[in-house]
Formats: structure tokens, sequence, C-alpha cells
């Protein structure tokens, strides 16, 4: 039998089918899936060190065993994107930084090797920022991340790579991270979804900060049930990681194969109630997508509890994180390190215990008004993002609806809101601006209320299918530029 005319939009569970089919082999993907990164990849710069001849060998071997008739593991033949900090043995790994340019681990993280151990193939590394830090995917050793929906703009941070490799067609699953947006807001910027899920849920090795409840690693697809059936291969306990938890992993693809949120109670605000400044065409996008859940039959409640410690504890927590993973660089490295990177490590020294201590009583006076909220509630949406994808060039936010923010954290509270909190977040596209660019809808849910926030994402996707939107860099490589460019 014939394979279907493009293997590399089709999602993984149903590549799947296909392989036991017999109707495509992962060969016959890969093969797909390495001429999309040549057409695609020089525009976007989304993978950064490609692993062609591994990837290539493994899948002729999966391809081989797929002949034998074996029992195939639930990512089989599955390519995925692997983001650059994290660590793949015999892979270059650079962490986006000239301090680790030509570094190659001699291990694999732990969510490497879970996913090698169910099937997937590794393709490559997706580029991000400097250790990860920002909102713009640019680093001094491979340059920027464009987005595939305009070439002009970010592909968001910090895992621009991987979302732009989605977006694509270039694998489709990724690995990303989230501290304080890291896996949302390129998966918003990029129209595909990425889900930071509960603190231990997956757990992470190796980590500077073993207890760390900020900084999660998680799924990123195309679709609802590529992102449950990662994140069930990632999520289960490890004793490396001692944060990391017992869960029914079948319960989160479960959550998608039935979806409804019929008599579902859901709070949802654009702006925090005033505490984030929104762009025009985010909101209205954002009242649409409120009115998609309203008819499927959610019940919708325009609500948002007291949030406004939220500054004053990102402000604390990201400075004592900052410190303990990147201070030990300044003395010898400051010259090289990103700007940003630095300055955030500076405000982080030049606070007291006491206002560490202040950071956390606030936090946990925060999660008791947010824990109250939830009570009545089943789950929580608010826009991803304040603003659509914003120019390559800057590094972050500059205005929105023409007014100037400057270096406020402001235009991150949307998703950082919810790190702080710990609560599961997934963005999934939403809609597009008159431009068209992608807007991404957060989803949050209690706490580790994982399943029910696949079952309304997956619900949303049934009433709003995505799927057929192709980026314009796909639909036609040869363009070198955009009509904002031109």
């Amino acid at each position: 039998m014939t394979p279907p005319r493009d293997l590399t939009f089709t999602p993984a569970v149903d590549l799947l089918k296909l392989y036991r089919a017999r109707r495509t082999s992962p060969l016959e993907v890969m093969q797909a899936v390495l001429a999309r990164i040549d057409a695609v990849n020089p525009k976007v710069n989304a993978v950064v060190t490609l692993a062609r001849e591994s990837a290539v060998r493994e899948a002729r071997r999966a391809t081989a065993a797929l002949r034998r008739n074996a029992a195939l593991p639930p990512l089989f033949g599955i390519p995925v994107g692997i983001k650059d900090l994290v660590q793949t043995r015999g892979l270059r790994t650079t962490f986006g930084s000239k301090l680790f340019e030509d570094h190659v681990p001699d291990e694999d993280a732990l969510v490497v090797e879970r996913l090698r151990a169910a099937g997937a193939i590794i393709v490559g590394k997706t580029n991000t920022p400097e250790f990860g830090f920002g909102p713009n995917t640019f680093n001094a050793v491979f340059g920027p991340t464009r987005n595939p929906w305009d070439l002009s703009k970010t592909s968001g941070g910090s895992s621009g790579g991987s979302a732009a490799g989605l977006a694509t067609g270039m694998f489709p699953i990724a690995e990303g991270s989230d501290l304080g947006g890291s896996l949302r807001g390129p998966a918003a910027f990029c129209g595909v979804v990425g889900f930071r899920t509960s603190p231990g849920l997956v757990p992470r090795y190796p980590s500077t900060l073993a207890w760390d409840s900020y900084s999660v690693e998680g799924p990123m697809a195309r679709t609802v049930a590529d992102t449950a059936l990662m994140l069930s291969v990632l999520a289960g306990p490890d004793d490396r990681a001692p944060i990391s938890y017992e869960v029914d992993t079948r319960e989160l693809v479960k959550a998608v194969k039935a979806p409804s949120v019929k008599g579902w109670r859901i709070a949802w605000t654009p702006d925090l109630d005033g505490l984030v400044m929104i762009d025009d065409e985010i909101g209205a996008v954002f009242q649409r997508a409120a009115g998609v859940f309203k008819s499927i039959g959610a019940k919708m409640d325009a609500a948002c509890p007291d949030m406004t410690d939220i500054p004053e504890i990102v402000r604390l927590s990201r400075g004592s994180l900052m410190v303990a993973r990147h201070a030990d660089k300044l003395a010898e490295h400051r010259a090289i390190l990103q700007e940003g990177l630095v300055e955030n490590t500076e405000q982080g020294l030049a606070l007291s215990p006491r206002d560490i201590a202040q950071g956390e009583l606030l936090r946990t006076r925060q999660w008791h008004r947010v824990r109250e909220f939830l009570a009545s509630r089943d789950l929580w949406i608010t826009p991803t993002m304040a603003v659509p994808a914003f120019p390559v060039e800057h590094p972050h936010v500059m205005e929105i609806n023409g007014k100037p923010i400057g270096k406020a954290m402001q235009r991150s509270f949307l998703t950082y809101a919810f790190s702080v909190m710990g609560l599961p977040a997934i963005s999934i596209p939403c809609g597009f601006t008159s431009a068209g660019l992608p807007v991404g809808l957060q989803i949050v849910g209690k706490r580790r209320g994982e399943a029910a926030v696949l079952r309304a994402a997956a619900a949303f996707e049934a009433a709003q299918p995505w799927a057929q939107h192709i980026p314009p860099v796909v639909q036609n490589p040869a363009r070198t530029v955009t009509a904002s460019q031109a």
C-alpha cells in the first residue's frame, strides 16, 4: 500500500497505526523528515545539530524490526527533536553557550533515556537561548530561530527551536523545558502545543537543583493526542529526581480519547484581572476561544483571584534561581555571557536572605488564594502570551498596543503566574491575528490535574481543529522573506 502523501505532518499516533498496517516505515518517515529539514531549516534555524547518520541508522533498524513483527514500544520509529539544553549521549549539547560550543556528553538526560527506550529516534538538537534564558531564541553559537509564520518574527523562548521545528514538519514530537513559560510561549508563537506539567511529574536529571519546583521538562507536539502520548512516556518516578512521583500514565492517554467539558466550570480572564497588559487582537481571539468552550457545554465564569503578589514573587524567586545556576560563571566569563543573563544573575546576588524568605512567604499566601479559587472550578483559561510574536531582533517584547514596556517581566506574568503555583498549564493554538500570526490559549488545571487539562485541550481541538494550517515557509520554502520584510 502506498504511504500517505505528506508524512511530515502526520501525527505520531497515526504514524504508529501506519507502521502496524505496513503502509509506511520508520525509514520512509525519517527520509521525509530529513528532506523537510534540508528544505526549510536554513530559513528558520530550528535544528542546530542534525543527527542525520544515527537517525537513518536507527530508522533502518526499526524498519527491520517492523518486518519481523516485533512488539512495538509506544513511540516506535517516531522522530523527535531534543532541546539543546538537554544532554544527549554522543551528540553535541551546547546549552546555547560559547562555553559549551564543542561539548559532547557521555550520558543521556533522563528524559532522553525514556524517549529512546520508548522507540523514539532523535533527529537532532533544537535551538535555545543561552542556558534557556529569555523569551527569544537566539545565541552566540547558532544565531536566532525565526518564526515559520513570519520570518521577521521570533519563534519565542526558550523552546523556540522545538516549536519552530514542529510547526514546519521536522518532527511530530519534541522535548522542551519551562521555567516561566518556555514551553508555552514558543508553542503559542508557532501554533503548536506545549505542556508545562506539575513539577515532579516528568523527572529531571541531571539538574543543578534537584528539588527545584519551578523548572520542568515536557512534551511539545502539533496535536493534543501526540502530546499526551509523549507525556505518558516521560512521566513517572525516578530516584535521581527526588520530587518525582507515581502516576497512572494510562490516564493521560485515555483523557484525549473521549474529550468533553460538558458541564465543567471554567474560569476565564484575559489579563489576570488587570495584572497584565494585553494586545487588543490577542484579547479578541481569546474571547472567541472562551466562546468555543461555552458552545461545547462548559459553564464559563469571568473571574480571577487576587494575583497582585505575582510580580514580587517572580522577582525574588527568579533572582535566587539565577544565582544558583550562573553566579559561578560571572567572574571568568561575564564578557561572553548573554547580557540579560548577567543582569538577572546580578539582581539575584543583590537579594538579601530576608528578600528570599519574603518571596517564599508571598508564594505560600498566593497559593492558598489560588487553591480556594479553584475549589469551585474545574479549569482556568487565559491567553498564553500577551502579544503575538515580536520582531526577531528584539530580545523581548518592547511594546504592547503601542505602549513601551521596557524590560519589565510583565510580558511573562500570564505564564509565570502558574509556574509559581506549580499548576499544570498547556498552550494550544486557538486562532490567528490579522497578520496571520498564531495565538495560543492557556488551559490551567488543578494541582496534578494533567488528565483534565488534556481532556479539555482535546475537546477544544475537536471543536476548532488547527492541523490544516501550514506555515508559509513550508508552503513556499524557496521564499526567503515575508510580506512584512519586503
